[in-house]
């Protein structure tokens, strides 16, 4: 099949889509060598067609498409959402929406964590996907009908996938779990990072105030410099080079040459100057005005013993529920609740999971709940 090449084309196809309640897309793009993806093909389906579509023709413009992303009467049906929807967002300035990821759908139906999409076919359907053409390159042109049967593959058998899904979901009464995960794809925060929060993404390995300050400015510096020139962060700067400027403080490019982590002639590039002033900036601020160094609260005698207990709980609740536990709490989650209680803020309070697992959580750790072996099997004992 033919990918789409010019706008009228491209229009009349989204116009028959939004005539449909959902349709299924994925997107094909190439980030290697980039800040921001690059967009190689787009492939949707209804349940009566489905279509390629190639952003890299001549003179091609997406805004019909763009227009049927933003169509709120249009169920827009992905698997793994985020990196497609960073892609639209980047695009168009904008979020599609609603939107509904058969990955998280199928956590919440019991398929495991983070199941990969042909293995959800397969055990939907029965369908083999062939996935050899997953790392080609999206960029060269024409496509291979072997690149393009690839392609079409993932938003077709996806219809199936999303059927059988839905349909779990309204049996279960789950329908609402999934909406409550999709708020947060659909956070335009998800996707539009600050570059002053950019240190976040990093590993502390700093331990004083003025090693954090100047880890803040240079992965902040390094953040605007990725985008603007449209390069991955590790081109610019390795995450190695942001902690070893923050640790030896170089105030000149020749003492910044001297660090083992940067590229050799660092101290000769137009880096050179904004990393030193980014280490300047730093010291030039005054005791109390430096940043503290977050650290975790310390842990009171017998967290590591709650702890295990929510965990021994959390596997019940979701062996009962047939729901991943991943998606129901994760270990920093019940850390959390072991040491702050109903305080904790965490998704395992809130919402469904609250519902499921939270309230119980809390009345284990308060001595209102028990655990014992009984008919060779765990159970649940109030002892309230």
């Amino acid at each position: 099949m033919k990918p789409i090449e010019s706008t009228e084309a491209l229009a009349e196809a989204c116009q028959r889509a939004a005539r449909h309640p959902y349709i299924t897309i994925d997107t094909e793009f190439i980030r290697e060598t980039t800040f921001w993806p690059e967009l190689c093909l787009v492939q949707f389906a209804t349940v009566e067609e489905a279509v390629l579509v190639d952003p890299l023709a001549p003179g091609i413009d997406l805004t019909p498409l763009f227009e049927l992303m933003s169509n709120r009467d249009v169920l827009k049906v992905f698997h793994a959402a985020r990196q497609d929807i960073e892609i639209f967002f980047k695009l168009a300035g904008a979020i599609p929406e609603p939107i509904f990821d058969t990955q998280v759908a199928a956590m919440v139906c019991g398929f495991g964590d983070a199941i990969a999409y042909d293995q959800l076919v397969k055990r939907v359907s029965g369908a083999t996907i062939d996935k050899s053409s997953r790392f080609t390159d999206w960029r060269q042109r024409p496509l291979s009908d072997k690149q393009l049967h690839y392609a079409l593959a993932d938003v077709t058998h996806l219809r199936d996938v999303y059927d059988d899904l839905a349909a779990r979901l309204k049996q279960e009464n789950r329908e609402h779990w999934v909406r409550e995960e999709m708020s947060v794809l659909t956070a335009r925060e998800t996707y539009d990072l600050h570059p002053d929060d950019a240190w976040r993404r990093l590993k502390l390995r700093v331990r004083k105030p003025i090693e954090l300050q100047i880890m803040m400015n240079v992965a902040a510096w390094r953040e605007r410099e990725a985008r603007n020139r449209n390069q991955p962060r590790r081109r610019i700067l390795k995450d190695d080079a942001v902690y070893e400027i923050a640790q030896q403080q170089p105030q000149s490019p020749e003492a910044l040459g001297r660090l083992r982590s940067l590229n050799k002639g660092i101290e000769r590039s137009p880096f050179a100057e904004p990393l030193v002033k980014a280490v300047a900036d730093a010291l030039a601020l005054d005791k109390a005005s430096l940043p503290t160094i977050p650290r975790p609260p310390a842990s009171p005698e017998g967290t590591s013993a709650a702890v295990d207990l929510l965990r021994v709980l959390l596997k019940l609740t979701a062996e009962e529920q047939g729901v991943a536990q991943k998606i129901i709490a994760t270990s920093d989650d019940l850390e959390k609740i072991a040491i702050s209680g109903e305080t904790a803020d965490v998704s395992a309070l809130k919402g469904w999971r609250r519902e499921i697992f939270g309230d119980q959580a809390l009345r284990i750790i308060n001595g209102e709940l028990a655990i014992r072996f009984q008919e060779r099997k765990l159970a649940i004992l109030d002892i309230a």
